[in-house]
């Protein structure tokens, strides 16, 4: 049996699996936040094992440049936001909770950085035989990582997430779409 591409039979599928549809779209919903909470944990994991990997002091100067105070605790503090806030999203784990510091660090590389560069994260310069150049980074990709943080913290950790067995270890239910 050939199996064949049809707008309709698209259109059907699309509706079979819409929240619209009544509980197959309960169902597929509590899965949304997965991919969610790996991309947006993973980006800040990454980005705390390298402040880490090249040692927080490399970060510490940084942040001095910038006038920010304390910059060697602060660079070792937000490595460790970084690590531990990116673990506790991808696992699911008080999302709600680290979202606050994770948003803070966020805001903090907004507001000193990122805001004088301009919207777009990626600005290209030339492209030349000896390859691509692109600019400074704007805040776009901070924007899209409060968002990311947002919906988690509001709408819950969803399936598959620590929160989730939690709600579930006390007896409680968690709501439709809430971890």
């Amino acid at each position: 049996m050939a199996l064949r591409f049809t707008p309709s039979g698209f259109a059907r599928l699309l509706a079979s699996v819409s929240c619209a549809s009544g509980t197959g779209g309960a169902a597929l919903a509590q899965w949304a936040p997965l991919p969610l909470r790996l991309i947006v944990g993973f980006g800040f994991f990454a980005h705390g094992y390298a402040k880490l990997s090249r040692g927080p002091a490399s970060f510490a100067a940084v942040l001095d440049t910038l006038g920010i105070p304390v910059p060697h605790l602060l660079a070792w503090l937000t490595t460790a936001v970084e690590l531990i806030g990116g673990a506790a999203v991808i696992a699911g784990a008080f999302v709600a909770l680290a979202s606050i510091p994770l948003a803070v660090i966020l805001l903090t590389a907004l507001f000193t950085i990122h805001v004088h560069y301009g919207f777009f994260s990626v600005k290209l310069i030339e492209v030349t035989a000896m390859g691509t150049r692109f600019g400074t980074v704007g805040y776009e990709i901070i924007l899209l990582y409060l968002a990311g943080l947002g919906v988690l913290a509001a709408g819950g950790a969803g399936s598959l997430s620590i929160d989730r067995w939690l709600a579930g270890r006390r007896g409680r239910r968690p709501r439709p779409g809430r971890a």
